[in-house]
């Protein structure tokens, strides 16, 4: 008899011991992008070890299914290998994949999808089109969140990323997926609030001032915004700290406060005041105008989300006279880039902010065929379905967390004749999709779309269509 998964005998010890070094053959890659090897029938995960690779590790952990090692060395390196570019990689937890060269990261990220619809989904035969990478995969997030913390010996500020795993803070001068200006604004925010005597927060005494500073820069515009977040009511000398930083940076037209008084990993707590300037940037996507204000939700990667939505556009398959419902409809991106091409979209949003920005966006671009409502999507789809209203595409563009059951079990009712599903997650895009396959839809295509290149995460759009004819 044997422990489920692992092929030894229950009872035994583990073939491996913290601390042993071994020399592993890499056999794949985990949905972390963690190589994984295989010691006296004991799976080994290694961060930065390739598929095909011989490795030298030394173990850290062991556990009953699993052991995690350290890389030591690469004996017989893959033919995909990279020297990451990064001086911090091996020690920041950002990015996972900057070793593996693009062709690879693509199949990865496409393996990732369509592994995630069998195995999660028990969906079979779905065709998964190869992940749509970028031509240039650097430089291309357009917002950070970088924590902050007393420089070394007390003095001055740092900020950067926390070390995987952790939240030993990595101190970063510049991170090479961010927007260049991103990293300025993070190098000049630091050294104007460590000369205002700013104390750092500290975590385990919850106790300073500044958290985390929130940076965002556009790219056709050229407009940037920074978010200072305390654990205090109060930012010390905020109005000349806003002052001193649009002077240093022009492209600055923002600069907010952001007040998280709680122990938590959340970053952004509820209240957010502006400081100096105005209350938003604007973005430029496919030829539509965008407001992001401070807490707004908007895709970090503005080249490649013009190819994701694209896509979407794309399986809606919209003629001119039909009605959309669009939920988790953020800013209302999405809701406008279907507007030019249906007859009505509604757009379904909880956060009141992005619904503000949503409505202003739409008269932003003059689109008089949308509109928003304010509301959970599992509250809100019900009462849409209950009270008659009719729909032909749905789309879907939920959190990590996927959707509510109630959500799905709505889009049932509302009987779409197809469905956009835009997911952040393969896991929890097969689950529902395994659900709408449940309702009556059959799932016809998957698009992966490499929104976040040198790392592990990848998006998709999924389409699934009503088969005629289905009985609840």
């Amino acid at each position: 008899m044997s422990d489920r998964g692992n092929g030894r005998p229950a009872g035994r010890d583990p073939p491996v011991r913290r601390g042993q070094i071994l020399e592993l053959e890499i056999k794949g890659l985990t949905h972390d992008a963690d190589g994984v090897g295989p010691a006296g029938g004991l799976a080994v995960f290694v961060p930065r070890a390739l598929p095909g690779e011989v490795v030298r590790v030394r173990v850290t952990e062991v556990r009953k299914n699993h052991a995690r090692a350290r890389l030591l060395e690469v004996t017989r390196p893959s033919p995909r290998r990279l020297e990451p570019p990064c001086p911090v990689y091996a020690e920041c937890g950002g990015c996972q994949l900057q070793h593996l060269n693009a062709r690879g990261q693509l199949e990865y990220k496409t393996g990732l999808v369509t592994d995630a619809l069998r195995r999660l989904g028990g969906l079979d035969g779905v065709v998964v089109r190869p992940a749509i990478g970028m031509e240039d995969p650097w430089r291309y997030r357009n917002k950070a969140q970088f924590p902050v913390a007393a420089g070394p010996g007390g003095r001055g500020l740092v900020g950067g990323i926390y070390a995987r795993g952790t939240h030993r803070l990595v101190p970063v001068n510049e991170c090479l997926i961010q927007h260049p200006l991103n990293n300025t604004m993070l190098q000049v925010a630091l050294e104007l609030a460590g000369r205002h005597r700013i104390a750092p927060y500290d975590e385990d005494g919850h106790t300073g001032v500044l958290r985390h500073v929130l940076a965002r820069a556009t790219r056709a515009t050229g407009e940037a915004m920074a978010v200072f977040v305390t654990r205090t009511r109060d930012l010390p000398a905020a109005r000349d700290l806003a002052r001193e930083l649009m002077a240093r940076v022009p492209q600055v037209v923002c600069v907010a406060h952001n007040t998280n008084p709680r122990r938590t990993n959340v970053i952004l707590g509820e209240r957010t005041r502006l400081v100096l300037g105005r209350p938003y940037v604007e973005e430029v996507l496919g030829g539509l105008r965008f407001r992001i204000s401070p807490t707004s939700f908007f895709q970090v990667n503005p080249a490649q989300t013009e190819v994701l939505y694209s896509r979407a556009v794309d399986y809606a398959a919209l003629g001119g006279g039909e009605t959309v419902v669009e939920l988790y409809s953020g800013i209302g991106a999405i809701s406008l880039f279907l507007a030019r091409r249906a007859a009505r979209v509604t757009g379904v949003e909880v956060v009141p902010e992005a619904v503000r920005d949503a409505v202003a966006n739409a008269r932003l671009n003059g689109v008089a065929n949308v509109s928003f409502i304010e509301g959970p999507a599992e509250r809100v789809l019900p009462e849409l379905a209950a009270g008659g209203v009719r729909a032909e595409v749905v789309v879907l563009d939920p959190p990590r967390r996927g959707c509510e059951p109630r959500v799905l079990e709505a889009v049932g009712r509302l009987r779409p004749d197809r469905v956009v599903y835009v997911s952040c997650n393969p896991a929890t895009l097969a689950r529902d999709l395994a659900r709408l396959a449940g309702l009556g839809y059959r799932v016809r295509e998957v698009q992966p779309v490499d929104m976040f290149p040198q790392t592990a995460h990848v998006e998709a759009v999924a389409l699934a269509v009503r088969e005629e004819g289905h009985r609840r």
